[in-house]
């Protein structure tokens, strides 16, 4: 399914262009900011510097992290805390005094950015003027909980960000504002999110701005071209060397950082981190077999081309360039993937 058509950062089909900027705001917006991982902290941040009040923010509970399982909070209560700003952290939204307390705060605006919870019709309707969503898709294609990394996995070359007015569904409500990019042959679902948090933040303000001024021209989402970012499992990242090297390359993108794509060698499992498909075929080569080896990267014959590994990780070990793992040992010959393989 090709990728939802954007043809400008600030598609003039879904808000008309910016016409008071610099102009005092009428009243600084009241805002509940829900978000819990780093990909929320950019937009965040952007609110704290603007002339907008951030009343409150709601983030997931704590929860156990690092080799201690030490009670940790997320990267958004952290900039919470470090700007004095009030913090809530329920396990569920829908309980009667939960809500009762966002009622207390008396929002004007509720914007959300990979919360982690559902919010039921019954919060979305506290908001006076509603709850914004920053999601990281070109809306309606990959709504769900891993846009980005679906984005990539299915090679789609091009994604973005959507400003959404919620609604009940999932990633079904109006459109507000797109900001488009290129997926490019180096990216990973690091460097994706990366860019894409930035420009979320980037979008936000000016979206804001145009929602005061009642400039905004929302836009349904077309429900037909809708597909669905399903959450990452461990499982997906073991790799099947008899799919295409495109494939395979596209799959070791989308899962650095988490879960990380890997294979077996000598009965462990080997993490790689990060590859280049290339065009041609070795005759006869088992697929996952080793064909060659070099500072470049370790080839891997494929179900249809070449897959050049440039970045893995054994067990215990950091990541390494291809030609660092090679100083201390060959996988020329090597069968990966299958339960024997070993020098």
């Amino acid at each position: 399914m090709p990728v939802l058509p954007v043809t400008g950062k600030r598609s003039d089909s879904l808000s008309t262009p910016l016409t008071t900027k610099g102009l005092p705001l009428p009243r600084p917006l009241r805002i509940i900011y829900a978000g819990t991982p780093d990909f929320a902290v950019p937009a965040l941040e952007a609110l704290i510097a603007s002339p907008h009040d951030v009343v409150a923010v709601y983030t997931q509970p704590d929860r156990p992290a690092g080799r201690g399982r030490k009670l940790t909070p997320s990267p958004v209560k952290q900039v919470a805390l470090n700007h004095d700003i009030a913090v809530e952290q329920p396990e569920h939204l829908r309980p009667e005094p939960v809500q009762q307390r966002l009622r207390d705060y008396q929002p004007d605006l509720m914007v959300v950015a990979a919360y982690g919870l559902i919010l039921p019709q019954s919060v979305l309707d506290i908001p006076r003027r509603g709850c914004i969503n920053i999601h990281a898709s070109l809306l309606p294609r990959w709504r769900g909980a891993a846009p980005i990394q679906r984005a990539l996995a299915e090679g789609d070359d091009t994604t973005g960000i959507t400003l959404m007015q919620m609604a009940a569904g999932l990633d079904t409500g109006d459109m507000l504002l797109k900001d488009t990019c290129p997926i490019t042959a180096d990216d990973t679902a690091r460097t994706l999110h990366d860019r894409l948090a930035t420009m979320g933040a980037a979008a936000l303000l000016p979206c804001l701005d145009d929602l005061v001024a009642d400039r905004l021209r929302p836009e349904p989402q077309d429900d037909t071209q809708a597909t669905y970012a399903h959450k990452l499992d461990k499982g997906e990242a073991v790799l099947d060397w008899s799919l295409p090297a495109v494939v395979l390359d596209r799959r070791i993108r989308a899962f650095n950082p988490w879960p990380v794509a890997q294979t077996r060698y000598q009965g462990q499992p080997l993490r790689l981190w990060m590859s280049r498909s290339l065009s041609g075929h070795m005759a006869g080569a088992t697929p996952g077999t080793v064909v060659q080896e070099g500072p470049e990267g370790i080839d891997v014959a494929t179900g249809d081309g070449i897959l050049r590994i440039t970045c893995l990780q054994l067990p215990g070990g950091k990541p390494l360039e291809a030609k660092a793992f090679l100083n201390a040992r060959t996988l020329l010959g090597v069968n990966l993937g299958a339960p024997e393989a070993a020098c």
